[in-house]
This record gives structure tokens, C-alpha cells and sequence, in this order.
């Protein structure tokens, strides 16, 4: 039965070449549901980016399927692996000069990056004085839990003491939660580690849609002439966000720098 719910426009194609991104594409932005979210999602990082008061340069990282160029085409694109995106950046190793980068974009990224202080470390680096790191990421709801665990191909471990973990292959060595330990369980120890970057948000997304939308491993099942009857039944499940939310938006903006010797508060 869950063979038969599983879209077949992929199959074939390996997870992370071009032919795979292209068909994700095409599947996110012909289902409206789908489309909704990532609508939602991508207003966020742009808003982010947006609230930045100085010029630099606009970076996604891992795009992947992406279409946030479409939606502002100052965004550079990139990703791990040629010929994907305009550019091959690995988070860990940012080829920017210090203090230029205005936003780091990262949608269904940041779970993937093996050595996410480095990446930090990074960040801390480049971004300009106000600049952000802007991403939607795995929520740790107790629907999420159960959904990522047991649902889906990439491991949620929660368990973990350690952030880091060994990858040799990009697309599926990762820990989606990873952003609940380092921003919500450890969050102390990321403030201690690098005090110019302040987490200024963590909210939950819309998520009913997402779920009966199938993602872009299932079928979707939804005619379009209901799609704003589900939207209107998102609005009225919010409040059980806490309880249900798959994704969560989190927003760091980096501050002035700490002067040696001062606390920090």
C-alpha cells in the first residue's frame, strides 16, 4: 500500500545530481499546497534578509530544488555538488571576505552540515554587522518526533550529546534534530561559543498542508479545486502548532562584537 503512494517522478534519478533537484522543482511548484509552504518559508528568509540594514552579498545555501531565486534574484545560488547551483560553497568553508555577506539562507540544509560550529565560526566571519542566518528547519514538536523517525529516510536523534556526525553522503547523513540541539536543548552553550550571533527567533510553520500534500516523496492526492479549503482548515489548526508543527522558522542576526574582557548578558 505505501508503495503505491510513492511519487514515482523521481525514481531513477540519484538523490542530490540535477535530473533529482529539476524534478523536485517542477514537483514543489505544480502542487499548490506544497507550493504554499514553500511560499511561506521562503517569505521568511527573504523578510529576514530584507531586515538587514546594509548591502551584501545574499546566499543560499544548499538550493538544491530551490525556486528562492525566482522570488529575488539578488540571491546567489548554491550547493555541494557541480552543477547545481551558480556557485559550490560547502557551509564549513564560505569564500567571503569577512564582514560581506548579508544573509545565509538555508532551507532543509542545516541538519546536513556535519560540523556545524565550524559553520558558525564561519558565519561569525562573514556576515555584515546586523546580518542574519535565516532557516526553516525540522521542528521538534511530539508530532515531529514520531513523523521524522519513523517516516522518513533521514535519521532524527535527538538523543545525540554531540552536534557533529560523520557523513559520506550529503544527502542522506544528517540529523534532523540537530536545530532543536543546538538552539532550544543546547542553547547556552551555542550563546557561550559564539557571542556575536543572537538566535532573535524560533517559530513554528504551517504544517497541516505540508503533511497531506505528501512532500515530494508521496503522490498528491489533493484536486486542486480543494486547495483553498485545506488552507483555510491550516489557519484553523495553528494553535496546535505546538503540539503538531513538522517545520520551525529560526533566525540568528549577528551584533557587534563583544569587547574583550566584557560579559555578556
Amino acid at each position: 500500500m505505501l508503495g503505491l503512494l510513492k511519487e514515482p517522478a523521481l525514481a531513477g534519478f540519484p538523490p542530490g545530481s540535477r535530473e533529482f533537484f529539476a524534478g523536485q522543482k517542477a514537483l514543489i511548484l505544480n502542487r499548490p499546497l506544497l507550493k504554499a509552504c514553500y511560499d511561506a518559508w521562503y517569505d521568511r528568509l527573504l523578510g529576514d534578509a530584507r531586515s538587514v540594514g546594509a548591502e551584501g552579498v545574499i546566499l543560499e545555501l544548499g538550493s538544491g530544488g530551490s525556486y528562492l531565486k525566482m522570488l529575488e534574484p539578488r540571491v546567489i545560488t548554491s550547493d555541494v555538488s557541480q552543477d547545481i547551483a551558480e556557485q559550490v560553497v560547502d557551509a564549513r568553508r564560505l569564500p567571503f571576505k569577512d564582514g560581506s555577506v548579508r544573509a545565509l539562507l538555508l532551507t532543509h540544509v542545516f541538519h546536513h552540515i556535519p560540523d556545524v560550529a565550524t559553520f558558525f565560526s564561519e558565519a561569525q566571519r562573514t556576515l555584515v554587522p546586523g546580518g542574519v542566518i535565516s532557516m526553516i528547519e525540522v521542528a521538534h514538536t511530539p508530532f515531529a518526533r514520531f513523523f521524522f523517525r519513523h517516516f522518513h529516510h533521514e535519521p532524527y536523534d535527538d538523543t545525540r550529546r554531540e552536534w557533529g556526525f560523520a557523513q559520506t553522503d550529503s544527502m542522506m547523513d544528517s540529523n534532523q534534530a540537530l536545530s532543536w540541539m543546538v538552539f532550544v536543548r543546547d542553547r547556552q552553550r551555542f550563546q557561550t561559543h559564539w557571542p556575536e550571533l543572537r538566535i532573535e527567533a524560533v517559530s513554528f510553520m504551517p504544517w497541516l498542508t505540508y503533511l497531506i500534500s505528501g512532500g515530494v516523496t508521496a503522490r498528491y492526492l489533493i484536486p486542486h479545486f480543494a486547495t483553498g479549503c485545506f488552507l483555510g482548515l491550516e489557519r484553523l489548526v495553528r494553535p496546535l502548532a505546538p503540539l503538531f508543527a513538522l517545520h520551525w522558522h529560526i533566525r540568528i542576526r549577528k551584533t557587534a562584537p563583544v569587547p574583550v574582557g566584557a560579559t555578556t548578558v
